[in-house]
């Protein structure tokens, strides 16, 4: 029951794989709900009802039902009016901090003790507009003497007059989570509810609602929060503000714990689904590094990916050819993957590319096999010069980049690298591949400046 108030995290994806693979392991219905009754503190945005089905359906875990809470706001006040109606709800008047005094003191207001006809006039002058915001609110009759301060009468809808991303103005009244979320889980049949366990005080509010109308409670299962340390907190919240600022380029970068950017980054649903219910249902708090979900993702992505050469911080080499020093062509024929008995073809004139960290390695005399293509010697390293000698016993394999070679920009978490890779890179749109000696990543775009790949892992 997600707030789509920005893009599904990390943290939502656990929602999403836990709750369908119960509903999957017991034949069950497995529902949507967005609980997006909050248009101020977490105003919802409207792209974020088709990401979260887009998230869903991509992580195998498309919902049976839908369901928009701001678009059954007459059900809420149904049953505000009846809970009025049978004396367990009334229209409070005091401010914030006078009912704040009133609760510490374990005291009722004087509105509590209204009759039913002076609450339901309120009531309606709520929904008319005749109040202001934070001049009324419609509270939950409960016990004030109740030893948590949290669960003395709890408040149930507040006015709210502002515009709802989704249906405008219509609605100036709103429910809190507690009230929406507890109403609802009721009407749609609601058997398991589970969720994190900073949610226990929203079941012992609720279970008064269930009580007053004569409703079983759900059988509710609590997790524990979880913590991957490259990432700490999920805050929706605060994603949103950076984005906003401009310290993001939007709910798909790749520094964001959101699925749209480990999506964009190439990482698999099953190695998600995979991830999260290994976890499995604990109260316990989790803390975990993404190098797990990497090692899942890698299982899949590896017999998958062709690999391909990309140089990172390129140096030229200049090929001479051992016997008579004339300059040539070169074609190098490449296994496509380890696993294949396929090949691809690399051609390449008497100049290639090697990365500056490997460069910086070499020295005069050393010998080096350039994978796939010849073994040089190295005569110079200022300009870099490499004469062509017959196979035998090299200092160290390296990969390589043809001069005819496409620039390549790699988008990674922490940074933006660029090089050079071969041409055929630009032949696997939104494929993940393996870049040799450097790791997995999505071609995300390709133009005839630049392919541009998101790093994976």
């Amino acid at each position: 029951a997600p707030n789509p108030n920005g893009a599904a995290t990390l943290g939502s994806a656990r929602g999403i794989v836990i709750n369908s693979e119960y509903a999957k392991m017991y034949k069950g219905k497995f529902i949507l709900r967005f609980d997006d009754t909050d248009p101020l503190l977490k105003r919802p945005m409207l792209e974020a009802y088709e990401w979260y089905i887009e998230d869903c359906e991509w992580l195998d875990a498309t919902p049976d039902e839908v369901i928009v809470a701001s678009e059954r706001m007459d059900l809420y006040y149904r049953y505000g009016k009846e809970l009025i109606e049978r004396g367990m709800a009334y229209v409070c008047l005091c401010t914030q901090e006078e009912f704040k005094v009133y609760k510490e003191r374990m005291r009722a207001c004087p509105h509590r003790t209204a009759d039913v006809e002076t609450n339901m006039e309120n009531w309606d002058r709520m929904l008319s507009g005749f109040y202001e915001e934070k001049e009324a609110v419609l509270r939950i009759k409960t016990d004030m003497a109740n030893e948590d301060p949290a669960l003395r009468d709890w408040v149930a809808f507040r006015i709210l007059k502002r515009e709802h991303p989704r249906v405008g103005m219509r609605y100036i009244v709103w429910p809190t989570l507690d009230f929406e979320s507890g109403i609802e889980d009721h009407l749609l049949g609601i058997t398991h509810i589970l969720r994190g366990k900073d949610l226990m005080k929203s079941e012992k509010r609720q279970r008064f609602l269930y009580d007053y109308l004569g409703w079983q409670y759900p059988v509710t299962t609590l997790w524990g929060k979880i913590k991957v340390y490259e990432f700490g907190k999920f805050s929706t919240s605060e994603l949103r503000k950076g984005i906003e600022r401009g310290e993001y380029d939007g709910w798909d970068d790749p520094r964001l714990p959101t699925l749209r950017a480990l999506r964009r980054r190439g990482f698999q649903p099953e190695a998600i689904r995979k991830f999260f219910i290994s976890m499995g249902v604990s109260q316990n708090d989790i803390a975990v590094s993404m190098k797990n979900l990497y090692a899942e993702n890698r299982k899949i992505v590896d017999v998958r990916a062709m690999r391909y050469f990309f140089v990172h911080r390129p140096v030229e080499m200049i090929l001479k050819n051992g016997k008579n020093g004339k300059s040539k062509s070169f074609v190098a024929r490449a296994l496509k993957h380890p696993s294949r008995s396929d090949y691809r073809e690399i051609r390449t004139g008497n100049r290639v590319y090697v990365s500056g960290a490997d460069f910086e390695k070499m020295r005069k005399g050393q010998r080096i096999r350039l994978k796939y293509l010849c073994t040089v010697e190295i005569e110079d390293t200022m300009p870099l010069i490499a004469r062509i000698i017959d196979a035998g016993e090299e200092d160290m394999i390296i990969h390589w980049a043809p001069d005819n070679g496409i620039r390549v920009r790699v988008r990674k978490p922490e940074c933006v690298e660029e090089g050079i890779g071969e041409p055929l890179i630009a032949s696997e749109l939104d494929n993940v591949v393996q870049f040799e000696r450097y790791g997995f990543v999505r071609i995300d775009s390709v133009s005839d400046s630049v392919v541009v790949a998101y790093f994976t892992h």
